[in-house]
């Protein structure tokens, strides 16, 4: 137990009056405590007296939206977004996603946000609170990834943040200080009904038997689990977040019996998401992430076709397990890897297809957002650049119009399409047709003729 979960003890002397003035100072003492420790109202935090932020309340939450595990598609926010730059910039980006909001994921140590309890018991919630103030002022649906951990939490310095070890899980004898970190969170931001736990098992590789070390990841999970239930028994909890990474077919080695054209799942990957569904505390969403490509950057047996591993994952997970579907982050082309942007759009679309039809709940879409200017993928301009921060970019379009289109629980159908090299997909008199090749090509879906640009994503009209 951590110097910040101590508590004193106190001795009730004496008898009559004298005992009910010492109840009376107690009590207000615990009162005077429990103040300091949430806050004093729903609005603003309390201020602690070494001036560091308590962990009350932030801000007024308002009501929120009310619990779902069904969130639809959304983006999470990373290094650089629309809470930091010009004032116009942020301006235009407020405006830009109050106009259609989407959720919003957010992580509370890194990826834009600072190391929110630098030192046991000392509390930093600036870059959090920041995040969360974007997400409420442009009315997007809240969720919050419980990852990453503090220094002093992993072998580190207290009262340090060394960024290099952001990946780098707390140690066994921390997991409890984690979990009080969480509940902490939980407590902050009361609008906020959505969590995932931990990302990626970072830190949870076991070097010697070269698997993941998915015992001690779901010791932290449970918890996590019961610490953030504790809080609000409504709020929804989900986990591993185990990444989906996949061998090319005809390997042997690691390959699972979950498999399609694009290869197979890692056995190790299985392994792990069997011993957390025997052993975990319990389970509100299940979430994980991964790539179209095979463990060795692939794309099997193209870029295209390489998606049917989201429609074949999607569709197995859900089936496995029973729970809603998360996916987290998704990919569709080699790291490092620039193609031209309306090929990128194109895969995109494809991708996003096979996640709906095979029974995606949720899905976040990983904003590569820069510091300056443009960059391929993002959903705007930077708001540190110029003029032009906070425009938007052909893949904030996808977005919202498929989210639009193809919310959870929307009938979803493949109509007949004449041409091999287009693929399409509808829901009520809303059709999403995507021309596969780098070539201007023409088909008929289900009776209409479309005519589509090299890689073009077209909504035609019905």
């Amino acid at each position: 137990m951590s110097a910040r979960h101590a508590a004193g003890r106190f001795g009730l002397l004496g008898a009559g009056w004298q005992r009910v003035i010492v109840l009376f100072t107690v009590a207000m003492a615990g009162l005077g405590l429990l103040l300091t420790m949430f806050g004093t109202t729903g609005h603003g935090a309390a201020e602690r007296s070494t001036g560091t932020p308590a962990p009350g309340v932030y801000g007024d939450p308002g009501t929120g939206a009310p619990p779902s595990a069904r969130l639809g598609w959304g983006f999470t926010h990373t290094e650089f977004s629309a809470d930091r730059g010009t004032a116009a910039a942020e301006g235009s980006a407020d405006k830009l996603l109050a106009a259609q909001p989407l959720p919003q994921n957010q992580a509370i140590m890194g990826w834009g946000s600072d190391n929110p309890e630098p030192s046991p018991g000392r509390y930093d919630f600036s870059g959090l609170d920041s995040r969360i103030a974007l997400i409420r002022r442009t009315g997007g649906t809240p969720v919050i990834t419980l990852c990453c951990a503090p220094d002093w939490m992993k072998g580190g310095t207290s009262g340090t943040t060394d960024w290099s070890r952001i990946e780098a899980a707390p140690t066994p004898d921390h997991y409890a200080d984690f979990a009080d970190l969480a509940a902490k969170v939980a407590h902050r931001y009361p609008d906020v009904h959505d969590f995932i736990v931990w990302n990626e098992f970072k830190g949870f590789w076991n070097d010697s038997a070269q698997r993941w070390d998915y015992e001690d990841y779901t010791r932290l999970y449970n918890l996590v689990y019961r610490a953030v239930k504790a809080v609000n028994p409504q709020n929804l909890v989900g986990g591993p977040y185990l990444n989906m990474d996949s061998v090319p077919p005809g390997t042997k080695d690691n390959a699972s019996s979950v498999s399609g054209p694009w290869g197979s799942l890692d056995q190790r990957v299985l392994d792990a998401l069997d011993y957390w569904m025997r052993n975990k505390a319990g389970a509100d969403f299940l979430v994980v992430d991964g790539s179209s490509t095979t463990h060795d950057g692939a794309l099997v047996p193209d870029d295209f076709n390489a998606t049917q591993k989201f429609h074949d994952l999607s569709r197995w997970l859900r089936q496995d397990t029973g729970l809603p579907l998360w996916w987290a982050e998704w990919y569709v082309k080699p790291d490092h890897t620039v193609w031209p942007e309306n090929r990128l759009m194109a895969v995109q679309a494809t991708a996003m297809m096979q996640l709906a039809e095979g029974g995606t709940d949720t899905a976040f879409y990983w904003n590569p957002e820069s510091e300056s200017g443009d960059c391929s993928g993002c959903l705007w301009t930077g708001t540190e650049a110029d003029q032009r921060g906070g425009t938007p970019l052909p893949m904030l379009d996808l977005l919202r119009r498929f989210a639009a289109a193809f919310p959870p629980g929307a009938q979803l159908s493949t109509p007949a399409v004449d041409n091999a090299n287009v693929i399409a997909l509808e829901s009520g008199r809303t059709l999403l047709a995507v021309n596969t090749t780098d070539q201007q090509t023409a088909a008929h879906i289900d009776g209409t003729t479309v005519n589509l640009t090299p890689y073009e994503v077209s909504w035609p009209t019905r």
